[in-house]
């Protein structure tokens, strides 16, 4: 619920100028990215027990997702046509900087602290920084407008929503494992 105030009041400013639908088509993708992305992370650690470095787990993860960007790009050119080139430009480089080094990097040191709840928590609350480091980068490379003060407010919300679910998560897996350790020594 914090992350998803936190996006109303970043897209706050675009609501009268936007359909309801619009805003559900941006709103929705992020909350599923905001879970899926840890989660799947550590379900590919857990099912691959270290099999898999970080780069594996990164193309593993895109090839999986491939049809629904595929049908996701068949929507968009059916509906409204090619990117222009902007467009192309700004998803390249969104695709280098966050897709593929930050990615890495963030698998990278999820693998270092795989077997630590408590690191592996904090490492996963370090991608709320993105938010921070995308819009930095926007401001910088593509000229984007600064945000509105409740914008801003927004983006901190996102970035304590998506700490806190990171410190939650840690303490449910700490708790089953602790049953799991209590359930087998009675």
């Amino acid at each position: 619920m914090i992350i998803l105030a936190g996006i109303v009041l970043i897209q706050h400013d675009h609501l009268t100028s936007v359909s309801i639908m619009t805003v559900l088509l941006g709103l929705i993708p992020v909350l599923i990215v905001a879970f899926a992305y840890p989660l799947g992370n550590r379900k590919m650690m857990e099912l691959y027990e270290g099999r898999l470095d970080a780069y594996q787990r990164v193309l593993g993860m895109t090839l999986a997702s491939l049809p629904f960007w595929l049908i996701l790009s068949l929507y968009g050119f059916s509906t409204v046509g090619a990117p222009s080139f902007t467009q192309t430009y700004q998803t390249i480089v969104v695709a280098i900087s966050s897709g593929g080094i930050a990615t890495v990097l963030f698998f990278m040191a999820t693998d270092m602290v795989r077997d630590n709840m408590p690191k592996l928590a904090a490492v996963e609350a370090t991608q709320s920084l993105e938010v921070i480091f995308a819009l930095v980068g926007e401001l910088l490379l593509l000229s984007i407008v600064f945000p509105s003060p409740l914008a801003l407010l927004g983006l901190i919300l996102v970035m304590v929503g998506m700490t806190t679910h990171s410190f939650v998560s840690k303490n449910v897996v700490q708790t089953k494992n602790e049953k799991s350790v209590m359930h087998m020594n009675a």
